[in-house]
């Protein structure tokens, strides 16, 4: 009985360790992992939107970083494309 419970503890620690290596990957780097988890886990969820669906508008900021404005302001019928990402 003694056996299992070793072996299930050396599985789970395995586990735990190659959870860790690909966390490292997604998010960059080992330290990266904590904000991730942190911050990202508690707020994913699924939605209810369906293929061809109209997107829900949102309130942005501008690019001067102090004005909003609501995303079907200013696209009307015209197609959006968000990029969300560093260029630089």
């Amino acid at each position: 009985m003694k056996k299992i419970f070793m072996w299930i503890g050396i599985s789970l620690g395995t586990l735990l360790v190659i959870a860790f290596i690909v966390l490292s990957v997604m998010a960059g780097g080992p330290k990266d992992i904590l904000y991730m988890v942190r911050y990202a886990l508690p707020y994913m969820h699924r939605g209810n939107l369906k293929v061809g669906d109209a997107a829900p508008d949102a309130r942005v900021f501008a690019l001067n970083g102090t004005e909003t404005f609501h995303i079907r302001e200013r696209t009307g019928a015209k197609p959006l494309v968000l990029v969300f990402g560093s260029f630089t």
